[in-house]
């Protein structure tokens, strides 16, 4: 019976046919299998399939820093609920289940408030994200703009977000303006109330929505790590930009209505 000189490659069995040891390199490799090309897993930490689709046995057992847990999946609610997590070298993390407030930052007026957030409305990663109300980081919610309208009328002076009343209407406006300005201020702070507002203009689209009470933001902080909502006001061309998506995202709904 023939047998190989190279025995580590190929033996004899007893059958007379030959077996190939499978000796696999520690990197992916391709190899062509039936006619296609199938991509071989490197050594991995799990059983893997070969590309026969037998199993391959775990060569080690499981680690410690390995571990997965459940994710958060924080939904949005007023019953707020987070639950303390003991993460391994004994250090804490904070896991938002339910939550519903935060602190946002407008960027362009270095202003921080805590507020509401009112709505889910958009998520690159998955639209069942938006569907259930899910909170992760870089998602596009709706606050409440209450807080930074306040602000804005204190600093400034200004009320922004008041509708345009009609001709007819100008002398119950008129009145309306007199009771809000019923507060008197000293000379010193109208001069500067008057003199921040020289040359500050408030961006359209901001004022639009300050108009309909709610601010789209986005999170910037992980609800299911650090157990917060935290994010900023959406400003210039990113607000451009997902304003866009939410229309497109409106049109292709009434398009399948």
């Amino acid at each position: 019976m023939w047998q190989s000189s190279s025995s580590s490659y190929q033996t004899a069995t007893s059958g007379g046919a030959f077996r190939a040891k499978h000796i696999h390199p520690p990197q992916i490799h391709r190899s062509v299998v039936s006619g296609g090309i199938c991509l071989q897993a490197s050594w991995g930490l799990d059983a893997q399939e070969t590309c026969h689709g037998r199993q391959e046995e775990a060569w080690r057992k499981k680690r410690k820093y390995e571990l997965g847990r459940q994710p958060a999946n924080t939904k949005l609610s007023s019953n707020k609920t987070v639950r303390r997590v003991r993460v391994r070298g004994g250090n804490v993390k904070w896991r938002a289940l339910r939550v519903d407030t935060g602190n946002y930052s407008w960027g362009t007026e270095a202003v921080t408030r805590k507020t509401r957030v009112l709505d889910v409305v958009y998520n690159a990663s998955n639209n069942e994200l938006v569907r259930t109300q899910t909170l992760v980081k870089s998602a596009i919610v709706q606050v409440d703009a209450a807080p930074f309208k306040q602000w804005y009328l204190q600093h400034y002076g200004v009320e922004i977000g008041r509708k345009k009343k009609a001709a007819t209407k100008k002398e119950t406006s008129e009145e309306g303006e007199a009771a809000t300005d019923e507060t008197k201020k000293s000379n010193h702070v109208l001069r500067k109330l008057e003199k921040r507002r020289e040359g500050h203009q408030l961006e359209p689209h901001i004022e639009e929505q300050f108009a309909g009470g709610r601010l789209l933001a986005c999170i910037s902080s992980r609800p299911g790590q650090c157990g917060r909502a935290d994010g900023y006001i959406l400003e210039g061309k990113e607000l451009e930009f997902y304003m866009k998506k939410l229309q497109r995202k409106k049109g292709k709904g009434a398009g399948a209505a």
